[in-house]
């Protein structure tokens, strides 16, 4: 049985840092973007979504060192920046966005901890800030000491230091979803302190860019309505998040026999991969770090690289993930 090996890039922010209004965004500087393409160029096989659909229903080979370019969120990062720079390259990238944040001028709460984190450079602030809204709201939650929540999730991950995940992660899966939002909210009125609205519209592309870029040969796929946790919901409610997705996909023109979806957070379980069937969608993405083989089961649930595995010099040798690919 022929199983295709694909090197899955993920993104997220993209941008010219150093003079952006968020310096500190945990992002891929513009011009890194550009060599790390070239880096690419020079030892791999761009593919498309639908060549990689087409070849796994036809049983048909892809390219050696076959690579392909992925973009959560829908900033508008991807708009000005990538999709100029993968038009001129002939490079499909697939793009992901959260239908709310597009339709209905939310930030998503993801991305208030993000630019609460970059507009605070002092992050014992931040956690100073979250000690006394726990205080405030202790009784009424039933909640741990501050330190319980500290000592519990403060770990350091591949890319972040402990302060940061424990902030993360106290903020999207530790404390009750009312209360998150809560503190969460709090804490973007009073250090970032723009307009939701105002912001969102600065933050995510809108449905006419998504449109235009479908329409010049990039993918545009399902990330959900809500960008919640899908494996954290019933089975009926991912299938509200899902359908509402699909719904938006039809609306902007996307090709029914190319449907995917990139699960948020990477969270996903039975029941997610049980939906997907049901809205006949052909592929899936998840965070986990590997190299895509692709076979009939693992197909609606590919793993990715972060861009960060990836060297960012055109001149680069290989590393590890070259010769596992």
């Amino acid at each position: 049985m022929l199983m295709n090996k694909v090197t899955i890039i993920m993104y997220h922010y993209v941008r010219d840092l150093a003079h952006s209004r968020y310096p500190e965004i945990k992002g891929l500087d513009a011009g890194l973007f550009k060599e790390q393409i070239l880096y690419l160029k020079n030892h791999y096989s761009f593919i498309t979504v639908e060549q990689l659909i087409d070849s796994h229903i036809t049983g048909s080979k892809l390219p050696e060192k076959a690579v392909l370019l992925t973009f959560d969120d829908a900033y508008i990062d991807h708009f000005t920046t990538v999709f100029p720079i993968l038009s001129e390259n002939n490079i499909q990238g697939a793009f992901f966005p959260p239908v709310k944040a597009i339709t209905e001028h939310i930030v998503l709460d993801v991305n208030k901890i993000h630019f609460i984190l970059a507009a605070e450079s002092n992050k014992q602030k931040i956690i100073t800030e979250i000690n006394q809204e726990l205080a405030r709201h202790r009784d009424e939650y039933s909640l741990q000491s501050n330190e319980y929540y500290y000592e519990k999730l403060a770990q350091p991950s591949r890319f972040d230091m402990a302060e940061v995940i424990f902030i993360k992660r106290l903020l999207q899966v530790e404390l009750d979803e009312v209360l998150r939002k809560i503190i969460t909210n709090h804490l973007f009125e009073k250090i970032v302190g723009i307009d939701e609205k105002s912001f969102s519209r600065e933050l995510y592309m809108n449905t006419e860019q998504l449109k235009c870029m479908l329409r010049n040969g990039m993918h545009i796929g399902s990330h959900s309505f809500d960008h919640y946790w899908l494996n954290s919901l019933s089975y009926h409610k991912q299938k509200e998040e899902i359908g509402l997705s699909v719904d938006f996909l039809k609306s902007i023109g996307v090709d029914e026999n190319y449907f995917t979806l990139c699960f948020p957070y990477g969270a996903y379980n039975e029941d997610t991969l049980r939906v997907m069937a049901e809205f006949n969608f052909k592929a899936g993405f998840s965070s986990k770090v590997d190299i895509a083989v692709c076979t009939e089961e693992t197909i609606f649930h590919l793993p990715r690289l972060d861009t960060n595995d990836i060297p960012k010099s055109s001149h680069s040798e290989v590393n590890e993930w070259y010769a596992k690919g």
